[in-house]
């Protein structure tokens, strides 16, 4: 439980980062952010591992390039889910994906302990 609440705060601070650095993403509100990265965290723990089983042949043709796509993708359909925040470009949303993941493996490396499991 502090494990997922670790992610969801570490990827509620990187959305508001991301909102700030990228010009084709707006969030309104800290609250919309908070309330977007758990959306977030519940799309990419529910819908991103069936799309990415659903491709599996076009991502390993790609050498898994294909799966920016994805990331892409489960960005855009929670910030459609969520009220606060807009992606005005398709490279804000490709960006912000990119980002989100790149800080998602990051969290798990610092937070995943071997002894505890």
């Amino acid at each position: 439980m502090i494990l997922l609440l670790a992610r969801i705060i570490i990827t509620t601070i990187v959305v508001v980062l991301v909102g700030h650095l990228i010009p084709g993403l707006e969030i309104k509100d800290t609250t919309d952010a908070i309330f977007f990265g758990l959306i977030l965290g519940v799309v990419n723990s529910v819908v991103r591992p069936i799309l990415t089983l659903l491709t599996l042949p076009i991502t390993i043709f790609t050498l898994g390039l294909f799966l920016l796509v994805i990331n892409a993708f489960t960005f855009w359909l929670a910030s459609e889910i969520s009220y606060g925040i807009h992606i005005h470009t398709l490279m804000g949303a490709i960006i912000g994906g990119a980002i989100i993941w790149v800080s998602g493996l990051l969290t798990n490396r610092l937070i995943w302990d071997v002894d505890m499991y």
